[in-house]
């Protein structure tokens, strides 16, 4: 069986896991802290913190934002639940809008007319690694009559003087856009080290802070370190300091920090990162050569002028069915020993948004996607034998179910 998206577990991830183990650190120190420099100087980010997933990163960005009961969170309609549970958590709504008819991301237009005077932050989402309309998002929030609207609630916001522009880059750790890497585009970027993720820390994360002038990135992260860590003014590394053992909670915290037997296959990953994108690249390029000829096939975006992909997920969509031929034809693909998937069910197909109001007719746009959708495996351990696999088995299941 041809796996969906395995990490890439080597001896080398291994002797670095073991080294931490045997350093005494295993929580969060040393490791940690290079791993968030790396990053740093990766993306062009002014400051990094490391996470235990991107979930709780990008949830504390909110409630250190001010967040809260009566805002509204803009996102798009099709993406992960993470993106809109977080955003219910902290007791505000999410505010979906429908996506591009050219990709998966959504659309500024609609993210325009969705902005109220509760809106507080947009959150863009980088589906399958493809940079969002950052330029056009930040006309957007810097119009005169976004800004007119925009009721700040606090300190910062009144600093910012504007919606707050958030990117979930759970995908799109190494994307480009306009020749700036992702994790430097957005105020606040949160990025996923899931398992299956391009970079994977086992589960983890990274929130990148690149707030404009007149913030203080050094008191921001000072103030994020102490919030991941139930508020305490010192985390371990800090009281290992002789006599620095005292130590004060001054806001009730989150626990969500790194450890560094996580920083240490994260390090890995991010040195030999530029060879993952590059095998990531060749599958993407066999996939397109090989459907590209084909009437059935609506190839996705991942390279424009202004955008360059992860390379993270292969969207293809098989033109012209319905939602039950395609999960016919996953089914078919199943049975040939090949894994593939669907990114993603749009937030208005499940249980939790149904029941609080949100209809999937309203997004016509997300669910035409969705419906004729079949994520195909790239990672970086499957070989060019393995690929020609998986386009014979789609090739095959297609024909078999439509013809």
């Amino acid at each position: 069986m041809i796996p969906f998206s395995p990490p890439r577990i080597d001896q080398a991830v291994v002797d670095e896991v073991s080294k931490a183990l045997l350093s005494g650190w295993i929580t969060t120190g040393p490791r940690t802290k290079k791993f968030e420099q790396e990053i740093t100087d990766y993306t062009g980010a002014q400051k990094t913190l490391c996470v235990s997933s991107w979930t709780n990163g990008m949830e504390v960005v909110l409630r250190w934002w001010g967040i809260g009961p009566g805002d509204e969170v803009i996102i798009p309609a099709y993406t992960y639940c993470a993106s809109a549970n977080i955003i219910v958590h902290t007791g505000a709504t999410p505010v979906m809008v429908d996506l591009n008819k050219e990709d998966f991301n959504a659309s500024v237009e609609a993210i325009k007319a969705a902005i109220t005077p509760n809106t507080k932050a947009i959150m863009g989402v980088d589906i399958s690694g493809f940079p969002v309309d950052f330029d056009e998002i930040y006309d957007v929030v810097n119009s005169d009559a976004a800004k007119a609207q925009f009721k700040p609630s606090n300190d910062l916001q009144k600093q910012l003087g504007r919606i707050l522009v958030l990117s979930d880059a759970a995908h799109s750790f190494g994307a480009e856009y306009k020749g700036k890497r992702i994790g430097s585009c957005a105020d606040i970027t949160a990025f996923s080290f899931h398992a299956v993720k391009n970079l994977t820390t086992a589960e983890g994360g990274a929130v990148c802070f690149n707030m404009p002038a007149g913030f203080d990135h050094e008191d921001i992260y000072k103030q994020f370190n102490a919030l991941i860590l139930h508020g305490q003014s010192k985390d371990a590394l800090a009281k290992t300091q002789k006599g620095n053992w005292r130590y004060d909670v001054e806001e009730p915290g989150f626990k969500c920090n790194m450890t560094d037997l996580q920083a240490a296959i994260g390090l890995v990953e991010l040195s030999r990162y530029e060879e993952n994108l590059a095998r990531r690249k060749e599958i993407f390029a066999a996939y397109t050569s090989a459907f590209e000829k084909e009437e059935w096939a609506i190839i996705p975006p991942y390279k424009t002028v202004d955008k360059t992909s992860s390379y993270h997920l292969y969207l293809l969509r098989i033109a012209g069915v319905t939602e039950a031929q395609r999960d016919a034809i996953i089914q078919e693909i199943f049975e040939q020993d090949v894994s593939v998937n669907v990114h993603f069910q749009p937030l208005p197909l499940l249980t939790a948004y149904k029941k609080r109001g949100y209809k999937m007719e309203d997004y016509p746009e997300a669910w035409n996607k969705y419906a004729n959708e079949i994520s195909l495996p790239v990672y970086f351990d499957l070989n060019d034998e393995q690929v020609q696999t998986v386009i014979a088995a789609v090739k095959h299941a297609v024909q078999k179910v439509i013809g």
